[in-house]
This record gives structure tokens, C-alpha cells and sequence, in this order.
């Protein structure tokens, strides 16, 4: 009964989760200077900040957040902020070398589990433009009349799928071949992940 339902609601995350944003750059970088592990857990973390956005959906609270521009612009801020931070932070740590280029495991100390876990939930939490992707698919393609626990089913799966994918991207990233070639890019490819980040904090912030 619900599966053209779904379908529309599986294609549009699809087509969100695979274009380039804060996710994808927080992912690769973690990959890159990190390692595997690391990788993997900013992974869980993206997916699992999905439920959160899934859980105000369902509460209602995302309609409440839309319609208030002071608390929007509040969680628009908030979200660029971090991301400068971010940006700084990756273009402080712009400084491998050549003598880099042939090693397989991160030059850094691995980031612990929970840092790298806070590290993507916190990415894609704050990201406002999450919460208006996901406020439209609970309002425009989901329909009224869906029970709440087919709701949460979405989530989950839209939560799972993310997780899949972003590590699906970690282990291509940190394969030996992969990472070698990351690594011959060494400061500049870094540096231009911070350039990205503060540049998409800035898009964050004149939008809208």
C-alpha cells in the first residue's frame, strides 16, 4: 500500500546522500587523515543523525522550526559556525608532505570512536539544509494519512541507507590505491576541503 510511497521517499534520499556537501567532505577527510575506523564511525554518526531529523518530522517540530525565521536563522548560524570550524581545523592541518605519499595508515593518532561519532552527527544534525529536505518529504510526499510507525520505518531505513553508503565510501577511500592518491594531493586536497566547508557556511548563511 505504501510502496510508490517509499519509492519516491528512497530515489529523493538517494539523489540528497550523493551530492557533494558537509557530509561527504567531513567522510572523505576523516578517511583521508584518519583512517578506516574513524571513517566508519563519522559514517554512523551521519546516519545516525537521520532519526533525529525523522524524530521532529514526526513531532511536528520541524514545521514549528520553519515557520519561526528567528529560531531557523538561530540553527542556520549554529550550523556555519561549525562548519568554520571545521574548515579552520582542516586548513590548520594542511601539511603533509611528499615524504607521506607512500604510507597506508593515517599520519595522525586515530580520533577516538566517540569523537569521530560526534564528528557526523554533528555534521549533518546541524545541517539546516537537512531539515528542510527533510521537513519536505514529511510534509509534500508522505501523506497525512501514513501511520506513524511506517513514518518511523522510513527513517530507519533512510538512516541505514546513509550509513551504508557513507561507509561504503570510507572503505573505497581508505583501500591502499585510494588513499595513496589522496595522499600525493596531500595539502592541497586538505586545504581544499577546508576552502569548501567555509565556503558552504557562507552559503548556509546568505541563503534564505
Amino acid at each position: 500500500m505504501y510502496w510508490s510511497e517509499f519509492l519516491t521517499i528512497a530515489l529523493a534520499h538517494l539523489l540528497a546522500v550523493a551530492s557533494p556537501g558537509p557530509d561527504f567532505i567531513v567522510v572523505t577527510r576523516q578517511s583521508m587523515t584518519a583512517g578506516t575506523r574513524s571513517a566508519l564511525w563519522t559514517s554512523l554518526g551521519v546516519g545516525s543523525a537521520i532519526l533525529l531529523h525523522v524524530s521532529y518530522c514526526v513531532l511536528g517540530v520541524a514545521i514549528v522550526l520553519a515557520q519561526s525565521p528567528q529560531l531557523f536563522r538561530i540553527t542556520k548560524f549554529l550550523a556555519a559556525a561549525y562548519l568554520v570550524y571545521l574548515g579552520v581545523q582542516a586548513l590548520r592541518n594542511a601539511r603533509f608532505s611528499a615524504s607521506s605519499v607512500t604510507q597506508t595508515e593515517p599520519v595522525r593518532p586515530a580520533v577516538s570512536a566517540k569523537r569521530a561519532f560526534a564528528l557526523g552527527f554533528l555534521t549533518n544534525g546541524l545541517n539546516p539544509k537537512a531539515t528542510l529536505f527533510f521537513l519536505a518529504l514529511f510534509t509534500a510526499v508522505i501523506d497525512d494519512s501514513t501511520p506513524t510507525t511506517i513514518q518511523v520505518a522510513y527513517g530507519v531505513y533512510m538512516a541505514v541507507a546513509t550509513f551504508v553508503w557513507f561507509a561504503a565510501l570510507s572503505l573505497l577511500l581508505t583501500t591502499a590505491r585510494v588513499r595513496d592518491s589522496l595522499m600525493r594531493a596531500g595539502v592541497w586536497l586538505e586545504g581544499g576541503m577546508g576552502v569548501v566547508l567555509i565556503v558552504l557556511a557562507i552559503q548556509i548563511v546568505a541563503t534564505g
